[in-house]
């Protein structure tokens, strides 16, 4: 399978994964290692960096030598968001951000307007910037031509486990960006990221998907399974899809039978 490379850093894995919502750290800790991810997403504003927990989660994860992408998850304006992308510079020592600017607390949409203001703040101060979307294609064409190292298309709304609502706008903006383009949100259980996969898309990001699994470990493990099947499965080539049956079976040299005898 081949890598992803996302700006100056290439990735084995296509999977990345969030830290919120486990059910105890060690538990965190072992779904992320099933997964078999590089990279972990955390929630800047949620982790609260001054108090001991929050320590404690940054610290397993570095110990355990992940890639740590902060997002801004919670920020609702553009000012909101550049503020704690520069936080996250700060504590993590990386120019990463996973930019997220919300649009309300019942959708969880991305502002649109928001984002691209940000997405431009942000690039112009030397971020590499993965901005959460809509799956909407010109958003998202936006995003790419201003210098996102990578688009993040919803499959679903976040948290929602409804799986990929529109794989349609997905593939067209997957044809129309020349980025990575990362399904981020929605998937719901491995059949939904290996789909995402099939789809063409070059990577998967998930969060209550695994943490709020009745198995977390169990399930890291499933997801990491059906992202590999799925990108394999593109990678392959797949048959082409036929109206008639088609015998498996080579024609040639089939024995000749006379119908008639029994």
């Amino acid at each position: 399978m081949s890598s992803l490379q996302i700006a100056d850093r290439k990735f084995d894995s296509r999977l990345i994964v969030g830290s919120g919502r486990f059910p105890d750290p060690e538990t965190m800790r072992g779904a992320l290692r099933a997964s078999g991810t590089e990279m972990v997403t955390v929630a800047l504003r949620r982790a609260n960096l001054n108090t001991d927990e929050g320590e404690n989660i940054l610290k397993y994860l570095q110990n355990d030598g992940y890639f740590l992408l902060p997002n801004t998850a919670g920020c609702y304006t553009a000012e909101e968001a550049i503020t704690t992308a520069k936080l996250g510079r700060e504590a993590l020592d990386t120019n990463w951000v996973k930019l997220e600017v919300i649009g309300d607390d019942e959708t969880l949409f991305p502002d649109v307007p928001e984002l691209l203001k940000a997405a431009e703040k942000l690039i112009l101060e030397g971020f590499v910037v993965l901005p959460y979307a809509n799956d909407d294609p010109i958003t998202c064409r936006k995003l790419a031509d201003m210098g996102c190292a990578a688009v993040m298309p919803l499959g679903a709304p976040i948290g929602s486990g409804m799986g990929i609502r529109n794989p349609y706008n997905l593939r067209i903006i997957k044809d129309l960006v020349d980025v990575p383009v990362i399904v981020d949100a929605g998937v719901g259980t491995a059949s939904d990221a290996a789909i995402a996969m099939e789809l063409g898309m070059d990577a998967v990001l998930m969060n209550s998907a695994i943490s709020q699994a009745k198995h977390p470990v169990m399930m890291a493990e499933a997801m990491k399974k059906s992202v590999e099947a799925g990108r394999l499965a593109l990678e392959s080539g797949r048959m082409p899809k036929r109206l008639y049956a088609k015998a498996s079976s080579p024609e040639e040299g089939l024995i000749e039978v006379d119908r008639e005898e029994k």
